[in-house]
């Protein structure tokens, strides 16, 4: 099934996608109808390639706001719909399909920084985005910027995840929660945490955020 998912060609159809008006909500609404979503949950292939079709955009876009990286945020989109059609039985049609697969999602891109041996070259979105609560100075040198950059890396996946959704890409606490299966106070303590390290680890630096 993975490898069929590979050949049904995300990249193209990212582009053709790409082409296409985006859905509002109410139309995501009407095309995700009962009857879909009770066939996905299952075990429909059709009904799974329709919510392909419709998410794969959204959840590509989560994923690169975690991994920071398009060629990851294509392969892990693609782990990401081999789970959700794994777990199709254990779907709730009531309770909607974005927010389910934007959790899978979100723990398929943990599982992932979980399992690099090696710290991976920092893009340079990340090194122009530095957590806001980390550094109060907008023209910070270029070697302190690249030093927090690199702080930042060492954080606990966990701490990590949470501080990159919340503080840098400034997603709505409610959501991060949602994508990650926690309270929206583990969310606010996760972010605490990671900011403390941060600032721990810059000091050890000899930065003074």
């Amino acid at each position: 099934m993975r490898s069929a998912m590979a050949r049904f060609g995300f990249g193209a159809s990212m582009r053709l996608a790409e082409q296409r008006e985006p859905l509002d909500e109410e139309g995501r609404m009407q095309n995700e109808s009962s009857s879909v979503l009770n066939a996905f949950r299952h075990g429909e292939i059709e009904a799974f390639e329709t919510l392909f079709h419709q998410h794969q955009r959204a959840v590509y876009a989560w994923i690169l706001r975690i991994v920071r990286d398009s060629a990851t945020a294509e392969d892990l989109t693609v782990e990401t719909f081999w789970r959700i059609h794994r777990a199709h039985a254990r779907f709730e049609p009531s309770r909607g399909f974005e927010g389910w697969a934007r959790r899978i999602a979100t723990h398929a891109a943990l599982d992932w920084m979980r399992s690099r041996r090696a710290e991976v070259a920092l893009t340079a979105e990340l090194l122009d985005d530095p957590p806001a609560a980390a550094i109060a100075d907008a023209a910070v040198s270029a070697e302190i910027r690249e030093k927090t950059a690199r702080a930042f890396q060492r954080l606990p996946p966990k701490l990590r995840i949470a501080a990159l959704l919340a503080v840098v890409e400034e997603q709505p606490q409610k959501e991060v929660a949602e994508a990650l299966g926690i309270s929206v106070a583990a969310v606010k303590l996760r972010v605490f945490r990671a900011l403390r390290l941060l600032r721990k680890d810059l000091e050890q630096q000899g930065i003074r955020p």
